[in-house]
């Protein structure tokens, strides 16, 4: 009897002629499979890649150099006691990298006679979305050594980052889409969702105080190359030793932390000079509303008694409104009594406008006082802040 071998899918068994063989059947390997597939997946992968807009590569590049250039002037104010001058070398990067993406996606000249689209026209839109810009404008076009609007749009980048209004100038661009849809094209780093990483990035600089002087530089003419081997260089712990951390970087970090607080006090000094200013301004304004109310309240004693005096000089009709509608009433209520007597009103009408007027003028005296109440807390609060400003800057120093 002949033995053959027949193949199955556990492997090959012994067949002893019973019958013919099975016919076999070819199979691919399973590993082949598997390699042809993740080949197919790079291949496709490169291929997105490729496809992928060139536009949305350089909004990612911007945003990626941007936060290093951020990160590195971070890192290198603190020796300085985060006051910085032109001479600062990251502070000079940051400036190009900030241009560079607000520059992203102007739109170009149309036409040989076309308007071109300046940075510059950008940012003297702020000064239509906010007075404080004013005064950067108007100052940035006095300039003598600025005579380009590309050296204009420097210097008032300058003076804004200076000045801590940055950050707020930028954040009022990107809230007015349509001015900025006037300037940029559909693929501009501001008119996309990335401009919102700019804007972070610029309020972490509010902790930098930055002393430039715009007449010493020459802004109209060509910035400087970027050296991007500051930024690509390896972290502290691969240059040196493990253990190499010492007294100097403690002392850096307690430094820099009583500078964060300096700063954060600033910043909430700031916010309560502005408190300040407006509890003032609400209490101005109620005392001469209660001033009014006492001049109308005194008009209505003397209607009450029969009198009808005239209106106190200097008195604007919009003082005399309460008396107005005093005066309007108790004619329309003689008149419907029909002989009631000549011009006075009926006592029982006077006497209850007469109540709504001592009710108003309780309402607006608690008012006021509460104002008042608050005004004094939020001066106090400034006074110590202030206090301790003073002592922070007396052990930075």
């Amino acid at each position: 009897m002949m033995q053959s071998s027949t193949p199955t899918e556990e492997g090959w068994r012994p067949s002893f002629g019973l019958g013919p063989a099975p016919a076999r059947t070819e199979r691919w390997p399973l590993m082949l499979v598997a390699s042809d597939s993740m080949e197919l997946s790079r291949k496709a992968a490169r291929w997105e890649l490729n496809r992928r807009d060139p536009v949305a590569i350089e909004r990612s590049n911007l945003i990626n150099i941007s936060k290093l250039v951020v990160k590195e002037l971070m890192e290198t104010s603190v020796p300085f006691g985060r006051m910085l001058d032109s001479d600062h070398v990251p502070l000079q990067h940051f400036f190009i990298v900030l241009e560079h993406a607000l520059r992203h996606g102007l739109r170009p000249k149309r036409g040989l006679l076309g308007p071109k689209k300046e940075l510059w026209d950008v940012l003297q839109t702020v000064e239509r979305l906010t007075s404080e810009a004013a005064d950067i404008t108007t100052s940035v076009r006095d300039l003598p050594t600025v005579r380009t609007p590309l050296g204009r749009a420097r210097a008032w980048l300058r003076l804004a980052l200076m000045q801590k209004k940055l950050p707020d100038y930028v954040r009022l661009l990107l809230e007015n889409q349509q001015v900025l849809e006037e300037h940029y094209e559909p693929g501009a780093l501001m008119l996309s969702e990335e401009a919102i990483h700019v804007l972070g990035l610029l309020v972490g600089l509010n902790v930098i105080d930055c002393n430039l002087c715009m007449k010493e530089e020459e802004l109209d003419c060509q910035q400087g190359v970027i050296d991007f081997s500051l930024y690509l260089r390896a972290s502290p712990t691969e240059e040196g030793e493990p253990g190499a951390v010492g007294a100097q970087d403690m002392t850096d970090s307690k430094y820099e932390r009583v500078l964060d607080q300096k700063n954060y006090i600033e910043e909430l000094n700031r916010h309560l000079n502005a408190t300040v200013t407006n509890l003032q301004s609400k209490l101005e304004q109620q005392m001469a509303t209660c001033a009014l109310l006492r001049e109308d309240l005194a008009i209505a004693r003397q209607q009450a008694a029969g009198r009808q005096p005239s209106p106190a000089p200097g008195r604007t009709p919009d003082t005399l409104s309460v008396a107005s509608r005093s005066s309007q009433q108790s004619s329309s209520g003689g008149g419907g009594g029909g002989g009631g007597g000549g011009g006075g009103g009926s006592p029982s009408g006077c006497a209850e406008e007469l109540e709504d007027l001592r009710a108003q003028l309780r309402e607006e005296r608690a008012h006021r006082r509460e104002i008042e109440k608050e005004m004094e807390m939020q001066i106090q609060m400034k006074a110590e802040m202030e206090m301790a400003t003073k002592l922070l800057e007396k052990d930075v120093h």
